[in-house]
């Protein structure tokens, strides 16, 4: 039995979900009400010290970080690949997970928190909010989330949040480009000519920026990576991100980006130059 513990429009429980989905898996989901602080809650801690979603309970064991679950379920349920076989595919695939956790991870919170998570802060109580921050747990974290919460999408944080995003795009268009083609790596995936980790773990952050009307800033000149957009949102597995979100909370991310819009592109213009363009 599975069990998956998440939350309301949780990016890095949608990288889950896909990969159940692609696997054709039944799962028990339990939500967590994150600004109840109901991640922090002496059972949930048990299960995942971090105090954050995802985690997945398989025969009672919990299994934590969205990443690491995704190759979990791959290996404890290895029908409907999302591995390549060949090891230097499966080195690519694994380039755009630590891509992910590493970079876009962060930058999707500082654009998303920038543009609309701060507003649901600013209606807390203090006492709430400093329990949230002081929750955090990583003195990084708790920065980055002061930051975007007091100086929104002037936090220097989001522009190094839209220049992650800059350089991932940029090594996108290079990826998917036919072999030979400036030094392209084959496409119509992340990974070569399989759907793998690597789109499932991506796709989630590039949908956050969809929703937020941000996306075309960073793909309007990006035939390629438009085309795998594309690609993916044909996929079935696409509907378990959009169909779990209402159109209330569609319209609430279109309204908070659509304010942050111009700022973003401006700095995103700076993010070029300083980068050697796009």
């Amino acid at each position: 039995m599975l069990q998956l513990y998440s939350a309301r429009n949780s990016i890095c429980t949608q990288k889950v979900f896909i990969a159940l989905y692609e696997k054709d898996l039944d799962y028990e989901m339990k939500t967590l009400d994150l600004f109840a602080n109901e991640q922090y809650s002496p059972e949930y801690l048990k299960l995942n010290p971090k105090g954050v979603v995802p985690t997945l309970l398989h025969e009672g064991k919990p299994i934590v970080e969205s990443s690491l679950i995704c190759e979990y379920l791959e290996d404890a349920f290895p029908e409907r690949r999302l591995v390549p076989r060949d090891p230097y595919l499966k080195a690519r695939m694994r380039l755009w997970s630590k891509l992910v956790d590493e970079a876009l991870l962060e930058a999707t919170r500082e654009i998303s928190f920038s543009a609309m998570f701060r507003e649901k802060m600013r209606q807390m109580s203090p006492e709430q909010r400093e329990r949230r921050f002081r929750n955090v747990g990583d003195p990084e974290r708790r920065a980055r989330y002061m930051s975007t919460y007091e100086q929104g999408v002037e936090s220097p944080y989001v522009f190094q949040a839209v220049a992650h995003f800059e350089k991932a795009f940029k090594s996108m268009e290079a990826a998917l480009r036919p072999i030979g083609d400036q030094g392209g790596d084959g496409g119509p995936w992340l990974a070569g000519p399989q759907y793998s980790l690597a789109d499932v773990n991506m796709t989630p952050y590039v949908a956050r920026l969809a929703y937020l009307n941000l996306l075309d800033l960073w793909l309007a000149e990006r035939p390629l990576c438009l085309a795998w957009w594309n690609r993916v949102q044909a996929r079935p597995s696409y509907g378990v991100i959009d169909g779990r979100l209402t159109q209330e909370e569609k319209d609430e991310m279109r309204k908070h980006g659509s304010a942050i819009r111009s700022r973003i592109a401006e700095k995103l213009v700076t993010a070029r130059q300083e980068l050697g363009g796009s």
